[in-house]
């Protein structure tokens, strides 16, 4: 019997493989408004999808495309 597979992550939904760095408007949702990333549980991403959306979050902070802290 084969396991039932739900997609409730946006990226696998939408067949997003790889998360760019410079795509702010998308890094955006995913951080909170004190300025951290958002967890798993309360964003509904994969662990996959969650690497890959941290490390282009820290890339996009060291760019200076995004902001490390919020006033």
């Amino acid at each position: 019997m084969q396991k039932k597979v739900q997609h409730n992550c946006p990226f696998c939904h939408s067949n997003i493989k790889e998360i760019n760095y410079k795509d702010t408007n998308l890094l955006r949702r995913h951080v909170s408004s004190f300025g951290k990333i958002v967890a798993r549980k309360r964003s509904g991403v994969c662990s996959w999808h969650q690497r890959k959306l941290a490390s282009s979050i820290k890339r996009a902070r060291f760019m200076a495309l995004l902001p490390y802290i919020v006033r």
